[in-house]
């Protein structure tokens, strides 16, 4: 059971009525008493209670519109190496052309009302510990108790970082485009249960990230060890691999040595000496087979028939024809010079290739997340596996110091090498030939994954063109989302991109 609060949770922008549109004027929807939900008089009276909080906090960020599945297709789809075969505006025909507008509701204001919303469900969580916390005794709580609200926090601190960095992504300038200074994000750290409070300007790029980390950094102390299944719940480690990401962002290297340092021994056989045992699978097959929860995976939102993606939301959905056993095929793949499909350096028999890759008719597609059916999508959303932090660390490595590094390139083959034996490297001329050949892995391994668009973003690299669209440089005003007008009419503090 998912607790809500019978005070209104309003976005940290705006009601997400107003987001929503049709329902702005409606006054009982702004207060809402179901039955079946929780008020915040008694959320935090049992254990029992605040940890279905907990679990409800999760299902606000992986809601279908944000990070179960749109924010990750968005992430492909900007670049170069997907097609769009529908011109559907509900399922990112403007994402894909780069003709997005701030009225645009099906990405530009629902990803932005979306993510704030787990944002300030994550802040009322929070607030709800500190208010409450003289509850916290026996005998209704154990002992024990004050370690696991710590956790709660964790875990509630983790999912605001990754909704603050996914947002940075999108509707913010790269940190490398003037060290941070740029405008970023409203920063809203506090509960909000009114409209009142959404006056609020945009802290710079830098701000935003240093909050990220902090909460990364205070999840990274609290956090357990292990957690459930280790996959679908954070724990020590999903913070760590989380910051290699956030510092690779930041351009900060030495920073994702030393956090991937902790996850990755110096020489193989590449497993996390502490905490989950993470490593690669011996088949990256096996990773997106069900029930995808190998130890490669650190972060992912799960899904079932019962609790599913939504309408329009799910990966397979997008990504499937009815010919292979999906039902929208809302984009094949490329195929064309410049996308990934053909670069050479993705192999014929890579098994990338041979499993993920399949044709239908005349068109290619990604046959990535197998259980993509007209009635059951309930493929793992994925956020980030440990084949991502062996890359950023063999990334750092190489830009760090400016070497055809041997313990990058030993990290590099390794992912390589599962999938494609015989395309390992001996070597490089230099490195920025092996810089090139990390990036172009990064391509081939996280095809489908939305890492593309953080990767294009990081490096102020130009967005490739493909079909009929022409590509888009970092000078441009289609680089990055603009604030959408749901948030300018509610919040008169904020700046335009």
């Amino acid at each position: 059971m998912q607790i809500l609060f019978k005070k209104p949770l309003i976005t940290a922008t705006t009601a997400l009525a107003l987001a929503l549109g049709t329902t702005a004027c409606r006054k009982e929807l702004l207060s809402p008493i179901p039955t079946t939900q929780l008020s915040d008089q008694v959320a935090f009276d049992t254990p029992t209670r605040i940890a279905q909080g907990v679990n409800g906090l999760y299902s606000y960020v992986k809601t279908g519109n944000f990070l179960g599945g749109r924010y990750q297709i968005y992430g492909d789809i900007r670049a170069n190496d997907f097609l769009n075969r529908t011109n559907n505006a509900v399922t990112g025909y403007s994402v894909w052309a780069h003709t997005e507008t701030e009225t645009s509701q099906n990405d530009v204001i629902n990803c932005w009302s979306y993510g704030y919303g787990a944002i300030n469900q994550i802040n009322v969580f929070l607030a709800g510990l500190d208010a409450n916390a003289a509850k916290f005794v026996a005998p209704t709580f154990p002992a024990t108790f004050a370690a696991t609200v710590n956790q709660y926090r964790g875990e509630a601190q983790l999912l605001r970082a990754l909704c603050y960095y996914s947002l940075l992504q999108l509707y913010a300038r790269p940190y490398a485009d003037g060290n941070g200074t740029k405008p970023g994000l409203p920063l809203r750290l506090l509960s909000e249960k009114s409209p009142a409070d959404n006056q609020l300007a945009r802290a710079s790029v830098a701000d935003v990230y240093t909050q990220i980390l902090a909460d990364l950094d205070f999840a990274e102390k609290n956090l357990p060890l292990t957690n459930g299944d280790n996959v679908t719940r954070a724990h020590r480690n999903t913070a760590i691999a989380l910051k290699t990401r956030v510092y690779l962002s930041m351009g900060n290297y030495a920073s994702v040595i030393t956090e991937a340092n902790k996850l990755v021994p110096a020489s193989a056989p590449f497993v996390a000496p502490s905490g989950v045992a993470h490593a690669l699978n011996p088949s990256v097959v096996a990773v997106f087979a069900p029930p995808q929860t190998t130890t490669e995976s650190i972060l992912s939102f799960p899904f079932t028939t019962q609790d599913s993606p939504g309408t329009q939301n799910q990966l397979g959905f997008y990504y499937l024809p009815a010919s292979l056993g999906g039902s929208g095929g809302e984009y094949s793949l490329n195929t064309a010079a410049g996308s990934i499909v053909a670069d050479p350096g993705f192999g014929a028999d890579d098994a990338r290739r041979t499993n993920f890759v399949v044709k239908s008719g005349a068109e290619t597609f990604l046959k990535k997340y197998p259980t993509g059916s007209a009635g059951a999508y309930t493929d793992n959303a994925p956020v980030i596996r440990y084949a991502e932090v062996l890359l950023n660390l063999a990334e750092a490595r190489v830009r760090s110091t400016n070497t055809v590094d041997a313990q990058a390139l030993a990290l590099l083959n390794a992912v390589r090498g599962r999938s494609n034996p015989a395309g390992v490297y001996t070597g490089f001329a230099s490195a920025s030939d092996m810089t090139d050949a990390l990036l172009l892995e990064r391509r081939i391994e996280f095809l489908g994954e939305g890492i593309r668009n953080q990767d294009i973003m990081r490096l102020l690299a130009t967005i490739p063109a493909k079909s009929t669209i022409k590509e888009v440089p970092p000078t441009s005003s289609l680089y990055i989302w603009p604030i959408p007008i749901t948030e300018l009419a509610a919040n008169p503090l904020v700046v335009r991109n």
